[in-house]
């Protein structure tokens, strides 16, 4: 929190993304760490979800924002029927919770559309962009603004 407020940054900009097994050690501290952070501004995000056998009971214990689907469960969306379900299921419980979802692994315009169709708000994958660095990012976000006003 001092590192945010020296640098002048407002908190609510920051977005932290945290897997189970950095909760899973001590799921007490971490709580209250969160909901500090939480409390201060910064939105917290639980990564990679559905992946660990004790996701649900992190939604119960500590104060997420945002659940970040797992890749895997957005490959399966086009491989196995089960795949579409497990998807809605876990966008139909963030939406009862309050939570954002964000779907990681959107590799194709199919991926994308079906997830929009089920209510899915956020993605990231591969169909937006590859990995980039500061300034390659800069410079996607500036075409991506000046495309939107025309």
């Amino acid at each position: 929190m001092q590192a945010v407020r020296d640098s002048g940054t407002r908190p609510e900009t920051i977005r932290l993304e945290i897997t189970e097994s950095v909760t899973f050690q001590d799921a007490d501290r971490a709580a209250g760490n969160l909901q500090r952070l939480r409390d201060f501004g910064v939105r917290v995000s639980i990564d990679d979800f559905g992946t660990g056998y004790s996701s649900l009971s992190y939604l119960h214990q500590l104060p997420f924002d945002t659940l970040k689907i797992d890749r895997s469960f957005v490959s399966a969306l086009q491989q196995r029927p089960e795949g579409r379900e497990i998807i809605q299921t876990i966008l139909d419980m963030a939406k009862n919770l309050h939570m954002d979802v964000v779907a990681e692994g959107a590799e194709t315009e199919a991926h994308v559309d079906q997830l929009r169709q089920m209510g899915c708000g956020y993605a990231q994958g591969y169909y937006f962009s590859r990995p980039l660095d500061q300034a390659a990012a800069t410079m996607l976000l500036e075409r991506w603004k000046s495309h939107r006003r025309q």
